[in-house]
C-alpha cells in the first residue's frame, strides 16, 4: 500500500505575516510581531498533513536562490520531505498584514523566478518518480512565470500514469485547462467556479448546477469551499452540504490549503466522502483559529471535528 502523499509547490514563498496597530497607508508603522514560514499552497497542505499525522508526506516543486534554500531548511526542519528542483533567481516573499484595529488581512504576493525548459523536464521527471511511491500528489496554486498554462493539466496526467490520485486546487487558466486531464479531486471557491463557469459559457448555471456539471465530466471529486458558510460537494455522483461551527477567525489565510489536506488525508485511507469531508472542514476550521497560514493544532482540529454537520446538498 503506498503511503505518501507528495504535494506540488510551483511558486513557493516565505510567508511573512506582520502585526501591526493599525493599517495606516501613507504613515510608517511598527510591526508589533512578525511571523516568518515556508509557504505556498502546496509547503501549507504539507505542513498541515503533517501535523494531522500523515507519516509520510514530501513537499516538492521550484526553489531557488537563497529565499529557495530557506524554505527548504525550514520545511525539513518541520519533518517534512523537501525534494525541490533548483530554478533560477529568488523564490518569492508573500507578505499578509494583520490590522490590529479589525483584525482585516492585507496580502502583497511577490511574482517569483521564472522558470525555463530545463527546470520544467528536471520537474516532470521529479514528480513522476514521486508519484509512483505516493496514494495522493495535490497539485496547488499559481504557475511560476515561464510555465505554460497547460502545465497542470500535463502534471495530472503524468501522476495518473505513475498510479497516483492527482488533486487539483488552482484557479484561472491554470484550473480551466487542467480539468481536461480530469483530476481526482478539485476545490474551487464560490467566486472560482463562477468564473470558470463563465469562461464556458455556463454563466447562468446556479453553483449547484455548475458543481454537477464538473463532476458529470468525469471529476468524481468536486468540492466548492463557501467560507464561513461551509463547503458543498459532489462525491462520486451524491450531493453533499457541509455545515460548519461559527468561529471568530483569527486569519483566514490557508483555511482553503488546510481543507484540502484533509481531504488528501481520509482519501490516501480509502475513508468514505463523508468522513473526508468532515475530516476535510475541520482542519479549514483550525486553520482559521491560528495567526499563520497552513497551521492547524490538533487541540482545536480534536475539538471541532464532531461538530462539522454533513447532509444532503439539495435544490
Amino acid at each position: 500500500m503506498r503511503d505518501t502523499i507528495t504535494t506540488v509547490t510551483l511558486n513557493a514563498a516565505i510567508d511573512k505575516t506582520y502585526f501591526v496597530p493599525a493599517l495606516v497607508k501613507g504613515t510608517v508603522m511598527r510591526a508589533t510581531e512578525v511571523l516568518s514560514m515556508a509557504g505556498g499552497k502546496g509547503v501549507n497542505v504539507a505542513r498541515v498533513l503533517h501535523q494531522l499525522g500523515h507519516p509520510d508526506v514530501v513537499a516538492t516543486g521550484f526553489a531557488a536562490g537563497h529565499n529557495g534554500r530557506y524554505l527548504v531548511d525550514r520545511i525539513r526542519e518541520s519533518g517534512i520531505g523537501a525534494d525541490f528542483v533548483v530554478a533560477n533567481g529568488e523564490s518569492r516573499l508573500c507578505l499578509n498584514f494583520i490590522d490590529g484595529v479589525d483584525d482585516s488581512s492585507t496580502e502583497v504576493l511577490e511574482p517569483g523566478p521564472e522558470v525555463e525548459a530545463e527546470h520544467l523536464a528536471a520537474l516532470k521527471n521529479k514528480i513522476g518518480g514521486l508519484a509512483e511511491r505516493s496514494a495522493v500528489v495535490v497539485l496547488s496554486g499559481s504557475l511560476p512565470r515561464g510555465a505554460p498554462p497547460s502545465l497542470y493539466a500535463e502534471l495530472i496526467e503524468l501522476v495518473r500514469a505513475a498510479g497516483a490520485l492527482p488533486f487539483l486546487d488552482a484557479s484561472g487558466a491554470p484550473l480551466a485547462l487542467g480539468l481536461s486531464a480530469m483530476p481526482a479531486f478539485i476545490k474551487p471557491n464560490e467566486e472560482e467556479i463562477l468564473k470558470l463557469l463563465a469562461g464556458n459559457g455556463d454563466g447562468d448555471l446556479d453553483l449547484r448546477e455548475g458543481a454537477l456539471a464538473l463532476a458529470r465530466q468525469g471529476i468524481r471529486n468536486v468540492v466548492v469551499t463557501l467560507g464561513g458558510e461551509g463547503a458543498a460537494a459532489f462525491v462520486d455522483g451524491v450531493a453533499y452540504r457541509v455545515a460548519i461551527p461559527k468561529l471568530k477567525a483569527v486569519n483566514t489565510v490557508g483555511c482553503g490549503d488546510a481543507f484540502v489536506a484533509g481531504y488528501a488525508y481520509g482519501s490516501s485511507r480509502g475513508w468514505s466522502a463523508e468522513a473526508c469531508l468532515r475530516h476535510a472542514a475541520a482542519a479549514g476550521c483550525a486553520n482559521a483559529l491560528s495567526a499563520v497560514a497552513g497551521d492547524v493544532k490538533k487541540d482545536d482540529f480534536d475539538m471541532l471535528l464532531p461538530r462539522i454537520s454533513i447532509g444532503e446538498w439539495l435544490k
